[in-house]
Parts: C-alpha cells; structure tokens; sequence
C-alpha cells in the first residue's frame, strides 16, 4: 500500500476527488484542512473515537503507544471546536514512532509543536482548551465519522493543501486507474494550451466536462 500511497500523493487529492465522484464513492472529509503548510499526508487509518465524558469517567488515551509507523492516526471528536484531542505529547510521541500524520474531526491544541516537527496534522482548527475532563476515547479500531465520511480501519487517508480524502480499501486499485485517467486527460489539456490551442476546444477534445461524472451518466451525455 505505501507505493500506491505516494502516488496517489502524486495525483493530488483534487485529481482523487474527481475519480471519486466518477465511481459515486463519497470520500471527501468536509471542513478538514491542513494545519502545517507544506506538508502531506498518506497512510492506512487507525481510528479513535469521542464522546462527551460521562459520570462514569474516562480518559483521552494512550492508544499512540499501538499506532504503527506509517498509519494515520483518525480522531472523530463530533467536530467538536470547544475541547481538544490532541497536542504537544501526542505530536512529540508520534513524530518519533513515524506515524504518518493526524486527522481530526475537531481540533488540536500546542499547535508549535507540530510545526516544529513538521508533524501532519489536519483538523478543523486548533485552540487550547483541554479535552480532560471534556471527552472520553469510547472506541479504538472501529468506525468513525469523519467530516461526513464513514472511515473504517485500513482506509487509505490522503492530505494535502486542498483538504483529507478517505479511500476505501477495498477499491483502491479502482480508484486509481480512474484517477490516472483523469490525470493524463488534464495533462493532455495543459499541452494543447501550451502549443496554442484554444481552452475550449482543448477541454472538447479531452472530455474535460465529463472527467468526473458517473459512467452511466456519461454514456447519456456524450
């Protein structure tokens, strides 16, 4: 999985949207950024789950100590904005275990860390407020809700600037092909521009409106 990981990096999330819409698979974790620029992110999912600390207790958890080097840790707080689930620690440990980065439906906090480390992290923010207290892990390695997006264990998260996709493990192969398709078609329109051709008809000859709509729908439509 780690080489189609790095090409998958190479497509581009934008590029790996499009092939998503194609194939009707939802994958794109709304409201999720990156929060050190310039940095990517790539790997299998190992998922966490909140809720709200009840009167029985809880803790946060100390799950970092099981996260395998090149994993993603996947954090689903509810897209909670007012208590934090990760920070300066967790940054410090995961960074040495190569971890392959965070994804948060919520927010981070000690955010100096991870960009001294240039430690992968994408969440809906970040602010200091603990979650101590606030939430509790309630499950490990099962599903989650991320941004809208059902994410199981295995799922390949990919980030970069444009935002966090979720790809299905079973499809990735699938949505590969159709991701280099749509590549190599774009590519096709930048050289005809660059020899001086036309917008319009370099996106005709190329289909370009068409690239990330369903099959069945393009066969209507062509």
């Amino acid at each position: 999985m780690e080489n189609l990981a790095k090409s998958f990096l190479e497509l581009g999330t934008s590029t790996v949207s499009d092939a998503l819409d194609r194939l009707g698979i939802p994958g794109q974790c709304l409201g999720i950024a990156s929060l050190v620029p310039g940095v990517t992110l790539a790997g299998p999912a190992f998922t966490v789950r909140y809720g709200p600390n009840g009167l029985s207790g809880g803790t946060v958890g100390d799950y970092i100590d099981d996260v395998p080097a090149g994993h993603v840790v996947v954090l689903a707080n509810g897209g909670r904005t007012d208590a934090t689930v990760w920070g300066d620690i967790l940054t410090l440990v995961a960074s040495g275990r190569q971890v392959g980065g965070t994804v948060i439906d919520g927010v981070c906090r000690d955010l100096d860390r991870s960009l001294e480390t240039r430690y992968p992290i994408f969440a809906r923010g970040n602010w200091m407020r603990t979650g101590k207290d606030r939430v509790r892990v309630e499950e490990i390695g099962g599903p989650v809700d991320i941004g809208g997006i059902r994410v199981v264990p295995g799922d390949l998260m990919i980030g970069d600037r444009d935002g966090v996709l979720a790809l299905p493990g079973g499809r990735l192969d699938e949505i590969h092909r159709v991701a280099r398709e749509i590549a190599e078609a774009e590519s096709g329109i930048r050289a005809h521009i660059a020899s001086g051709m036309s917008l319009r008809e370099a996106r005709a000859r190329a289909g370009y409106h068409h690239l990330q709509t369903p099959d069945g729908a393009r066969e209507r439509d062509l």
